[in-house]
């Protein structure tokens, strides 16, 4: 009997990750199915809601946390070595036209501009996968600008380089220093945990061309003067 519980407990632990898992696609498509009904909210009332900073507010936090909870998901595929990219060619000006409408609302909510630069060139990555980054990127350029954001792409040194640039403060130096993001990093005070930059980082990763390997940078300066986020894809 004792050999039966136990087996019976480690049964539990292996399937906790699962459990959680699926915990988490529940909680994402439900903030899915909230945001569209904010969205719903704002067409209908127009100017009321589009300047109110407590619905600015609501419609960010609820981005932000699905967007965390799609990088959840994806690291959970991660380590069970089910997340793949499925790379396809791709006309970046649409596909970043794409992803800066999904934010259109609340940039116009928050007074920010954003201006989209690229050329016409073609990529080979996975949409879905890029755009995970991208609408994280994006969120965080929300949080920390002043007043303007630019998303733009541009081809160097064979890599397609898409880049997310705001005017705000920048990133802190202890990130620019350490270009390997790591989940350890856990911050209490700050509640960083560089979610974000290790999904991103991995996500890169996934794409590959011969010997080259996509990857993540980060800098300051340009032209918004503010923090820059770059993901190079092979």
């Amino acid at each position: 009997m004792a050999e039966h519980l136990t087996d019976s407990r480690d049964d539990n632990d292996l399937n906790f990750s699962m459990v959680i898992a699926s915990a988490v696609h529940d909680m994402k498509n439900s903030l899915s199915m909230l945001l569209h009904s904010l969205d719903e909210l704002r067409e209908e009332h127009g100017p009321e809601l589009t300047e109110s900073k407590r619905f600015n507010t609501l419609q960010y936090e609820a981005q932000r946390v699905h967007g965390d909870l799609v990088q959840l998901l994806g690291l959970y595929r991660l380590q069970e070595d089910k997340l793949t990219a499925h790379v396809d060619e791709h006309h970046v000006p649409d596909f970043l036209a794409l992803q800066l409408a999904r934010h259109q609302p609340l940039l116009d909510g928050r007074n920010i501009q954003c201006a989209l630069q690229s050329s016409e060139i073609s990529g080979y990555f996975d949409q879905d996968l890029i755009g995970g980054i991208l609408t994280n990127t994006i969120n965080n350029a929300i949080r920390y600008t002043r007043s303007q954001i630019s998303l733009a792409a541009r081809e160097e040194d064979g890599y397609l380089v898409i880049s997310v640039a705001d005017d705000g403060q920048g990133y802190p130096q202890e990130m620019l220093d350490d270009p390997k993001p790591c989940l350890n990093s856990l911050d209490f005070d700050t509640g960083s945990t560089s979610l974000g930059l290790y999904f991103a980082s991995s996500v890169a990763h996934l794409h590959k061309n011969g010997q080259r390997t996509g990857f993540i940078r980060l800098c300051n300066g340009g032209p918004l003067g503010g923090g820059i986020f770059e993901v190079w894809l092979p």
